[in-house]
This record gives C-alpha cells, sequence and structure tokens, in this order.
C-alpha cells in the first residue's frame, strides 16, 4: 500500500458502452466522486434514457469538479485481434478508464486513503470479473494513497447512480465516435447488427468497394455474412 496522503473517501463507478456493434469502437467509463449524492438527478443506466438526456446529464457530469472522470477507448484493431475476446477487452477497458481517474483525482487532490470501486459486471461470474478487474489496475500501474477495493455486479447500471454515471459518460462518448464515422462514411445507423441501416452501409460499401470499412469489426459474423453475401451476388453474375 502506497502512504496516505489524504483521507477523502471515494466511490468509484465503471461501465462500458459499444460492446457489441459491428461498427466501432467500445467505450468504457469511470465516474468518482466522494459522495454518491451529488450525482446529478435523473441519472439512470443509458439504455433508458434519451439521447438528448443523456448528454445533458454527461455535460452536467464533466463539469462538477467534485467528480472525476476516466475514460478510454478499445479500438476495432484491439477487438479484431484473434489472441483476445471480449471478456477480456471490456476488463482491459474498464481498467484503463479506472487508472486515467486515478491520475488525475490523484494529481489533483493527492488521492484518497479509501477508494471502493464497483463495476458493471461484464462476466457470467461477478467474483472473477471483479478479481481480473483489480488485477488489471494493478497490472497498469495505477497508484493512490491507499486501498483500492474491487467489486462487479450485474445491472449495477441500473441500480448504482455512480455506475449508472458511468454508462452515461461511456455512451455518450461512443455516440459521438459513431458521429464521426457517420461523417466519414455517410448514414451508417447505430453500428448493432441489428439495425438494418448499419446493415444497409455494410451491404452497400462491399458492393462498391469490394472489402470491408475500416471501422468494422472484422471479426463479427455480420461482417462475415456481408461478404458471403457479396461473393455469393458476384458469383451470381457470371
Amino acid at each position: 500500500m502506497l502512504p496516505a496522503i489524504a483521507a477523502t473517501p471515494m466511490r468509484i463507478g465503471v461501465d462500458e458502452a459499444g460492446k457489441g456493434p459491428v461498427l466501432g469502437p467500445m467505450v468504457c467509463a469511470a465516474v468518482g466522486v466522494p459522495d454518491p449524492e451529488i450525482v446529478p438527478d435523473g441519472v439512470a443506466d443509458s439504455k433508458r434514457l434519451t439521447a438528448e438526456r443523456r448528454e445533458e446529464l454527461d455535460a452536467q457530469i464533466r463539469s462538477d469538479d467534485r467528480i472525476s472522470v476516466g475514460v478510454a477507448t478499445v479500438d476495432v484493431e484491439r477487438i479484431d485481434d484473434p489472441a483476445t475476446d471480449m471478456n477480456r477487452l471490456t476488463v482491459a477497458g474498464q481498467a484503463e478508464a479506472t487508472t486515467s481517474l486515478l491520475a488525475d483525482a490523484v494529481a489533483a487532490d493527492g488521492g484518497s486513503a479509501e477508494w471502493s470501486l464497483l463495476a458493471d459486471a461484464g462476466d457470467t461470474s461477478e467474483s472473477r470479473f471483479a478479481r481480473r478487474l483489480a488485477d488489471a489496475i494493478e497490472e497498469g500501474g495505477a497508484t493512490t494513497a491507499g486501498e483500492l477495493s474491487v467489486e462487479a455486479r450485474h445491472g449495477a447500471d441500473d441500480d448504482d447512480p455512480v455506475v449508472a454515471a458511468a454508462s452515461i459518460v461511456a455512451k455518450v462518448e461512443r455516440d459521438a465516435r459513431v458521429e464521426r464515422i457517420a461523417e466519414e462514411y455517410g448514414e451508417v445507423g447505430s453500428g448493432y447488427p441489428s439495425d438494418s441501416t448499419t446493415r444497409a452501409f455494410l451491404e452497400g460499401y462491399v458492393e462498391r468497394e469490394g472489402d470491408l470499412p475500416a471501422c468494422a469489426r472484422e471479426s463479427w459474423s455480420t461482417c462475415d455474412d456481408v461478404l458471403a453475401s457479396a461473393e455469393q451476388a458476384g458469383l451470381g453474375e457470371y
């Protein structure tokens, strides 16, 4: 344990957005508060809020000097790496977001003697996810002025305000990344495989260019299906 510098308790919530889409990165966010009561009113799991409300709450969270925020992006290249999987990447992304938050918080006020982290579990086993996340945070070189306890729970983004705040920050950042993709490629939809606009974008791009766009997760089965359909259509022309 590092020597205590300050004794302000800190609650940290961690979550991610964009684990399942076929387009764009996954974004992980960590939000730290000295007291959950300072989280803005109306915070809830980002999936239950409109885009406009998420953006309003994100602005409130980021503008409050009492609230620390850390964000990490897991890009398409990392997601497509055959040496890893989404469970490992979720751990890694959440750890990177937490490490970023801790670095800023410690630099700002010397840190805290008591750190308590709750993550939305990205594994069927809550305890296993918590252990792996704690190990990844330590391996990432995160420094605090005291101990950091790590817990993971399914549905934490729905019943814990600090984790819900993290889910909002992650979702707003993820949406911003999708907007940038749309600025480059045109209408791409939400990026999820079930989105007909996303599917049409991929099919149209492959038909024109003969390959997938750089923003696509090539390892996703949706991309395999699109490429196979394009190949079959090409064979049908002969």
